[in-house]
C-alpha cells in the first residue's frame, strides 16, 4: 500500500518538529511539506495534492478551519485536527475530519489516527473505481450526449445572485464572485471575502453565468477569469492559478487548454 503523502500546519516551530519526529517512526506515512500558517498550507496543498493534512486548529490570523474552508472539493485532502482543547472535538467532526489529536500527542493515538485516514483512503478510492465505471457506461451509451451547454446568442447574464437562508435571502453582485467550489448539491460561492452557501447543483449556477468571464477549471470548480493574477504549469500538466484575493486553484488537464486559451489571449 503507498504512503500516506502527508502536510503538517501547526504556527509553532516545535509543535510541527515533535509531530514530523512521530510521523517519521510510522512507515504508512510520507510527509512532503511543513507549513506554518493558513496560506502556506493552502499553497501546498495545491502543489502537493497531498492524501492527509495534520492541521493545527488554533492560528494566528487563518485558523484550522478557515482553512478547511477555502480548500477546493476536488482536491480535498483527509484531515486530522491537532488542538490542545478537546471543545474542538465536536466542530473537528462536523466538519467531516477523519480525526483529531490532542496534544501533547501521544504516539499511539497518533498510530490510531493514521490507521482511520488509511481505512477512510481504502473507501475513497472504491468510490472513484465506481465514479470510473459510471462515466464508462455513459460513454459507450452515449448518455451523456445530452450534456452538450446550449447558450444562446444575446442571452442577458443576471448581475445579482440570490441566496435563501431561512427566511432570508441575500443578494451577491455576480461581478464579485471570485470562485465556486461545489459540495454535492451545495455551492460554496466565494464573494468580496465572504463565503455564500447556496442549494443548487454545479451545472444549474453555471447556466447562470456568463461563460466568456466564468471558467470551469475542474468537475466542481468554476473560477472568475477577471480575478486570475498569475497562472502556474505543473510538472503533471495541470495549472495553479492564483487569484487577486490570493487563493490558489488548481485546474485539471481535461480543462487546461480552456484555460490556456484564455492566459494566451
Amino acid at each position: 500500500m503507498n504512503a500516506l503523502s502527508t502536510i503538517i500546519v501547526d504556527d509553532e516551530n516545535l509543535a510541527r518538529r515533535g509531530l514530523s519526529l512521530r510521523l517519521a517512526n510510522i512507515p504508512e506515512v510520507e510527509i512532503v511539506a511543513e507549513c506554518a500558517n493558513g496560506q502556506q498550507a493552502l499553497a501546498a496543498i495545491a502543489e502537493h495534492n497531498p492524501d492527509l493534512i495534520f492541521l493545527d486548529i488554533q492560528m494566528p490570523g487563518m485558523d484550522g478551519f478557515a482553512v478547511v474552508e477555502e480548500m477546493q472539493s476536488d482536491n480535498m485532502p483527509m484531515v486530522v485536527f491537532v488542538t490542545a482543547f478537546d471543545q474542538y472535538a465536536v466542530d473537528a467532526f462536523r466538519i467531516h475530519a477523519v480525526d483529531y489529536v490532542l496534544k501533547p500527542i501521544d504516539e499511539e493515538r497518533l498510530q490510531e489516527a493514521v490507521s482511520r485516514a488509511l481505512t477512510h483512503r481504502a473507501q475513497q478510492d472504491s468510490v472513484r473505481e465506481k465514479e470510473k465505471l459510471l462515466k464508462l457506461v455513459m460513454g459507450l451509451s452515449g448518455a451523456s450526449a445530452g450534456s452538450i451547454e446550449e447558450n444562446g446568442n444575446g442571452k442577458q447574464w443576471p448581475e445579482k445572485l440570490s441566496i435563501k437562508d431561512g427566511c432570508d435571502i441575500e443578494f451577491i453582485r455576480v461581478a464579485d464572485i471570485q470562485w465556486v467550489d461545489a459540495a454535492g448539491d451545495y455551492m460554496c460561492i466565494h464573494a468580496a471575502g465572504k463565503t455564500h452557501i447556496m442549494r443548487i447543483t454545479m451545472k444549474q449556477l453555471e447556466a447562470q453565468l456568463n461563460p466568456e468571464q466564468f471558467l470551469r477549471v475542474h468537475r466542481s470548480t468554476i473560477v472568475n477569469a477577471n480575478g486570475i493574477l498569475r497562472a502556474q504549469t505543473l510538472n503533471n500538466g495541470e495549472y495553479l492559478l492564483t487569484l487577486e484575493a490570493g487563493n490558489q486553484l488548481k485546474v485539471s488537464r481535461s480543462y487546461r487548454d480552456k484555460v490556456k486559451h484564455l492566459i494566451d489571449g
